[in-house]
């Protein structure tokens, strides 16, 4: 994409499959860094509403961050929302200089309404593969390769991500799951937990994230079971799998969604903290954002082998890495066990000294000043 000025475009539109106020990952660390220089807005899906006209709600979250939620009519078929949602677009834009702006997706699927639009540059951040989660339209991966065509830049969430597709795009780059340091460090230091969690007493076990399909049931049901004394904390919402189905032990406590700002006093009481994700296509390519956060508050971890925690994380012998729950419970005996933390902690402490999300986004940042100037010289020469 030609253009004759170094200067990145001043507005961002986000393209996300994510609530901003659902778990607060990888898009919010992102944008909220974004907005500090330009004016970001986060595009939600579509909430359908029984009647009333379409519009977009527009909730400001700082003064250049912005959350758009566009409401529907709920009788709408897939290709009426599409074309509202085009219209929409169309009346955001009714006073903009494409020019100056940069879309980011994190859902292709956003295509179906936004392809018209030839904003300067165009950003996929893919941050999971998602064409293998459950209930993954099937028209995903078409749209991921029409949106590998219209990039200018690709970032992935991880390196096994990155190995699976980087001879779809000639400027991709890896970015795994980065940290705030500062924030769960804040653990090591905390004494108080909150109330939920001080009322349960003994050794805690603990997970938070979403429990969805990649959930590893079974290993947490061969914890409860083996070791009643060990108590199980389950922090986050239940997506996509019938909460009924969950293991359900005097030893397990699901405490439910808690925000970004309070995960540091949960942290600051678990003398171990699991990563159980199942290994399937649903996990081939993560790399979990909870690994570096978990290791920042000085809390030992165990995790499946998952490749992006295997590498780097379980070579360095950063984290335990188990298969099945007989290995967690062996893992977890043997941090139980352990009276002296100080050397891990030395070694994670200067593992994670090269990783920050203020790295991330400063990386990023470079490519996208690097491929402007690239384009410019470009268009000047011709």
């Amino acid at each position: 994409m030609k253009n004759s000025s170094h200067t990145p475009p001043r507005h961002l539109l986000c393209f996300s499959h994510l609530r901003w106020d659902f778990v607060f990952q990888r898009p919010q660390h992102l944008l909220s860094r974004f907005a500090r220089e330009l004016n970001v807005y986060f595009l939600e899906e579509p909430i359908f509403d029984t009647d009333g006209e379409s519009f977009l709600a527009i909730c400001k979250k700082s003064a250049q961050l912005s959350i758009v939620v566009p409401h529907l009519p709920g009788n709408l078929c897939a290709k009426e929302v599409n074309v509202s949602m085009t219209r929409l677009l169309d009346q955001f834009f009714q006073h903009s200089n494409l020019n100056d702006w940069t879309f980011w997706y994190y859902t292709p699927m956003a295509l179906t309404y936004s392809e018209k639009f030839k904003p300067r540059l165009t950003i996929y951040d893919c941050m999971d593969e998602l064409t293998a989660f459950k209930f993954a339209p099937k028209e995903l991966a078409g749209l991921e390769k029409k949106l590998m065509d219209k990039a200018d830049l690709v970032f992935t969430g991880g390196h096994s991500l990155f190995e699976a597709k980087k001879q779809q795009h000639a400027n991709i780059f890896p970015f795994p799951s980065s940290i705030d340091k500062e924030h769960f460090a804040q653990a090591r230091r905390l004494t108080m937990e909150p109330v939920d969690q001080a009322s349960i007493t003994g050794v805690k076990i603990g997970f938070y994230g979403v429990i969805d399909e990649r959930f590893d049931m079974a290993v947490i049901r061969y914890i409860a079971e083996h070791r009643p004394s060990w108590q199980i904390i389950l922090i986050g919402p239940v997506v996509k799998i019938d909460p009924q189905s969950l293991p359900q032990h005097p030893n397990i406590h699901y405490l439910g969604q808690k925000s970004y700002t309070e995960l540091p006093r949960y942290l600051c009481g678990w003398d171990v903290a699991l990563i159980p994700f199942q290994l399937n296509e649903s996990t081939r390519f993560i790399s979990p954002t909870k690994t570096p956060e978990y290791l920042a508050a000085g809390v030992p971890v165990v995790s499946t082998p998952i490749r992006d925690v295997i590498r780097p994380y379980g070579i360095k012998k950063l984290v335990h890495i188990g298969e099945k729950g007989a290995d967690f419970v062996k893992c977890i005996e043997f941090e139980l066990e352990r009276s002296d933390k100080k050397q891990w902690i030395l070694k994670v402490d200067q593992f994670l000294s090269s990783v920050s999300w203020d790295d991330t986004y400063a990386q990023m940042n470079k490519l996208i000043q690097n491929h402007l100037n690239d384009n410019n010289a470009i268009s000047i020469a011709s």
